[in-house]
């Protein structure tokens, strides 16, 4: 999954928390709430390498003090009420034992950039600055967008197993990219593949279809050839056509594309059509995309030794 996409689903699971819980809130339903404080525990951990405890489990609790990090000394208020009022009385409570401590807000509903130019009384000498120390939504989203992609894929799981529903979890694999999971689990580096039995030469049919730089492609991964066969066999177990649809999908691809492409430009444009679907297969997330790449060429390799794309040589058999 690429940065954009990462970041569209933290975006949209943080976004689809902030509703529900102004709506829940309006029907005077808080269980939201609470589940939030340890949430946002979690997530502020992973934004900012924090090691907040929530407050209740803490010996010297304050009131108006959701979460504690004592190693970095910083003190956090949750609150779905994003007011300077909210802001104030916070600060006005009894917290000098906390005194030296930073102090910070999450407002997890409402935008509260309107409060970061606020001034206010801080009674009980903490570190306060309204600008750095004032979180919402927005503000954290804007920390995850410009994360580098293995931490944005960190929190991007984090918020799928948190926030995703049961229906988005429940969603079915493509066919394809349940094979691409099977392929996935190979040892790949493995010596001990063998290549099917071809009914053709293979070079006479790399010569007919003038293919030079997908020649050496072939050649590397027509080994895992007779693997792909069998997990084929075994998917078709589990229901009806499953192999021939992903094959007929290469098929599909080569017809629509022949007419644009022809040769190498052909082969690797095919290949990255179908890497391309993955990409946009919501599923995929467990999967690095190196590994599609190269499972998606295998499976190109078998298709080409199956004669589903490219023309066989003179009047070789072509497996349906």
């Amino acid at each position: 999954m690429n940065r954009s996409s990462q970041f569209d689903q933290c975006e949209h699971h943080l976004s689809t928390l902030c509703t529900r819980i102004e709506m829940r809130g309006k029907l005077n339903l808080l269980n939201l709430h609470l589940h939030c404080e340890d949430f946002y525990l979690q997530l502020l951990n992973l934004l900012f390498n924090y090691q907040l405890k929530n407050s209740n489990f803490a010996k010297s609790n304050a009131e108006g003090i959701d979460l504690v990090d004592d190693q970095a000394r910083i003190v956090l208020q949750v609150s779905a009420t994003s007011t300077k009022a909210k802001v104030t009385s916070a600060l006005a409570r009894n917290l000098s034992a906390y005194s030296g401590y930073s102090f910070q807000f999450v407002f997890i509903c409402k935008d509260a950039s309107s409060l970061r130019n606020g001034k206010y009384a801080n009674p009980h000498a903490l570190v306060f600055n309204p600008i750095s120390d004032i979180h919402d939504v927005p503000s954290l989203l804007k920390i995850i967008l410009h994360m580098d992609i293995v931490r944005q894929h960190q929190v991007c799981d984090f918020l799928k197993s948190e926030l995703a529903s049961p229906e988005a979890k429940q969603i079915t694999d493509s066919n394809l990219l349940a094979i691409v999971r099977l392929l996935s689990k190979e040892d790949l580096s493995s010596e001990s593949h063998k290549g099917s039995f071809i009914s053709f030469n293979l070079d006479d049919k790399i010569v007919e279809n003038n293919l030079k730089a997908a020649a050496t492609v072939i050649e590397d991964y027509k080994i895992y050839q007779h693997r792909v066969e069998q997990i084929y066999s075994e998917f078709d177990v589990a229901g009806h056509n499953k192999s021939k649809s992903i094959l007929e999908y290469f098929r599909n691809i080569y017809l629509r594309l022949s007419t644009e492409y022809s040769a190498d430009e052909l082969y690797f444009q095919i290949v990255e059509k179908v890497v391309g679907k993955m990409r946009l297969d919501k599923n995929h997330v467990d999967i690095p995309l190196e590994e599609i790449e190269l499972i998606v060429s295998i499976l190109a390799v078998d298709a080409f030794i199956r004669c589903k794309i490219f023309k066989a040589p003179g009047a070789a058999h072509v497996v349906t």
